[in-house]
């Protein structure tokens, strides 16, 4: 059986983290474990446990100097009962559909993240955030966005010694316009289910009601979540107004890259995808 250790500090945490990797047996940072367990199920590992989720500092959602803060232990519950501006109607949307409320209370944010499924819920919400990640250390602190964070299936930037102690999410500049944003997920049933697509926008509008800023990222659709900067550059300029969607092509899909398996061909993802960009931006002018 492989040794469990639950600290109480941060400091105590990156210590363990570091002693593991000098000694060649890197823990398994958990949180919420609400992914770890599960693929394990029926399976005796020997794995060395990090569990951070009685680290204290590390639950509450707010805003600080740097923007919006969400830390490592930070539950979608506790997502849903912050009080946030409506950038984050979409990110709650995110967090209203994973599992059931038995996960949104005991998993976390960023271990959606760091679990970096194809799949994962949260990541076309963060990319569409344009989130940072940090990453903390003995050696020091940095920060990533998440966008390079994620490189693959199951992949990450983290180094074994690491820990992703949150995300921070700048509000963008509105000019006296407005902020919008919208989550929408295709699957089998409406709940407790693995995404078949799902896309993550948002739209800043100046004034006079015109579009300043656009980020579109859908995932489920390729090995990681993707932006559609051809789709984002496409919007920047045009009236908020009804019809938008007829700005999407199928071209703006192109850096997609979607799989055949049990839940879904990847024509009728990509398909599915097209159709949910639409019903996003018109969502979000409506």
């Amino acid at each position: 059986m492989g040794g469990y250790l639950r600290p109480g500090a941060l400091a105590e945490a990156l210590e363990a983290l570091a002693a593991g990797l000098a000694d060649g047996r890197p823990p398994v940072v958990v949180a919420g474990a609400t992914d770890h367990y599960p693929a394990r199920l029926g399976r005796v590992t020997d794995e060395e446990i990090l569990d951070i989720s009685g680290i204290a500092g590390l639950r509450q959602v707010q805003a600080t100097e740097a923007g919006w803060w969400i830390p490592a232990g930070a539950t979608w519950a506790d997502l849903l009962e912050a009080r946030l501006p409506p950038l984050f109607d979409g990110f709650r949307g995110a967090a209203r559909a994973v599992g059931g409320v038995g996960v949104q209370n005991r998993g976390t944010v960023v271990g959606n993240l760091c679990n970096a499924s194809p799949a994962a819920d949260g990541i076309p919400n963060l990319l569409a955030l344009d989130a940072l990640v940090e990453l903390a250390s003995v050696r020091g602190v940095r920060r990533l966005p998440v966008g390079g964070f994620v490189t693959g299936n199951r992949s990450t930037l983290r180094e074994p010694d690491e820990l992703v102690t949150g995300v921070v999410i700048q509000e963008p500049v509105a000019s006296g316009g407005a902020i919008s944003s919208a989550f929408l997920k295709l699957g089998s049933r409406a709940y407790l289910v693995i995404s078949i697509a799902m896309v993550a926008a948002v739209l800043v509008r100046d004034a006079g009601g015109r579009i300043v800023d656009a980020r579109v990222a859908v995932g489920a659709c390729s090995p990681v979540a993707r932006r559609l900067a051809a789709l984002e550059a496409e919007l920047v300029g045009r009236p908020a107004a009804p019809g938008l969607a007829a700005a999407v092509r199928l071209e703006h899909l192109d850096q997609l890259a979607p799989i055949s398996d049990v839940r879904a061909t990847a024509l009728y993802r990509m398909t599915a995808a097209e159709i949910l960009v639409r019903r996003a931006l018109e969502e979000l002018v409506a």
